[in-house]
């Protein structure tokens, strides 16, 4: 395993690199890995560049250390004056980053997980916690008014009832009512996250990486509006996949009862 490198405009954001899987550790330690806005672009400019990377076929994000995730935005570094100018146009929310790459990420979620760390997280594709992780959307107890994508991402997660649950009580949960709500897919003990996420992120990246962003592609457009979808890109990836040495390979590999081996392409 490669030592995690800091991002060049943010020491902050850091990677390591295991095989095909990436990770993305957010470090602010003495602010709970609050991300500043310097941070948020470092994050983008990493999840950019990781998701153009041909070698990388996953991409995990996780916190640094044991007590936090991400706790939110770091409001600090906003100071307290007013934001001039119209408010940031949803496109540009940027806990949605993880929405714009055509690989899996994944979210390994230890600690505090809290507003805009609770929207990273929302935004990833899967959800990995350990026991001991609490998660909390403090909007109401900020004055904030959360963007209408971001909610719009947590009702696609959660639901309805939840998500206005989470906003209106402004109330901190556990990772079992964040498994109940159908927020992470799984929670094990703080003291096997790591090996738990490297397994599963793993076996993510052995599968058919054109299958991969298929599949992330058409539930990408499944979840738009009916009269915005645009399916043309997908079924180019999926004839892609109908043409492809990994569909060989994994055909050949099922006959030959072997592991396949693919190769993107």
């Amino acid at each position: 395993m490669t030592p995690p490198q800091p991002n060049e405009r943010a020491e902050a954001i850091l990677t390591r690199h295991e095989g095909a899987v990436a990770t993305v550790v957010i470090s602010n330690i003495a602010r709970h890995n609050a991300i500043t806005p310097a941070m948020w672009g470092a994050l983008a400019e990493t999840l950019d560049r990781l998701d153009a990377d041909p070698a990388v076929r996953v991409i995990v994000i996780a916190g640094d250390g044991d007590r936090a995730f991400v706790s939110g935005a770091d409001i600090g570094a906003f100071g307290t004056k007013k934001p001039e100018g119209p408010p940031m146009p949803m496109a540009d929310a940027p806990y949605l980053l993880p929405t714009r790459c055509a690989k899996p990420v994944i979210a390994s979620i230890r600690g505090f997980c809290m507003g805009g760390g609770l929207g990273l997280a929302a935004s990833c594709d899967i959800r990995l916690c350990a026991d001991d992780a609490l998660f909390r959307m403090p909007a109401a107890r900020l004055g904030i008014g959360y963007s209408t994508v971001g909610i719009e991402r947590l009702m696609q997660v959660i639901g309805m009832a939840n998500t206005l649950d989470i906003f209106l009580s402004a109330e901190r949960f556990g990772a079992a009512q964040a498994q109940r709500m159908g927020f992470v897919q799984r929670v094990v003990p703080a003291a096997e996250l790591a090996a738990v996420t490297a397994r599963y992120a793993q076996a993510v990246a052995t599968n058919a990486p054109l299958s991969l962003a298929t599949a992330k592609g058409t539930v990408r457009e499944l979840l738009k509006d009916p009269a915005q979808r645009d399916f043309s890109g997908v079924d180019a990836l999926r004839a892609a996949c109908s043409a492809s040495e990994d569909f060989r390979e994994g055909r050949q590999a099922f006959m030959e009862k072997r592991d396949p081996v693919f190769k993107g392409r």
